[in-house]
């Protein structure tokens, strides 16, 4: 009896914190949505399609 409480007990320290939780999943879920509604919001603002066009236009002008 007493081999089989140490075998648990050596198991179940082991096992603590293998990975996330389901809650753990949910949140880091919800933040990489919201991070990726950021980055569209942010990429496909007037400001930054203007500074790329300007990017692809210097480029082409230097290419010939």
């Amino acid at each position: 009896m007493r081999a089989m409480k140490m075998v648990v007990r050596r198991w179940s320290g082991a096992c603590r914190d293998r990975g996330m939780s389901t809650a753990e999943y949910a949140v880091g879920t919800i933040a990489a949505a919201a991070f990726a509604g950021l980055l569209f919001k942010i990429v496909t603002s007037s400001q930054v399609k203007s500074l790329l066009l300007q990017i692809i236009e210097k480029a082409l002008r230097l290419a010939g």
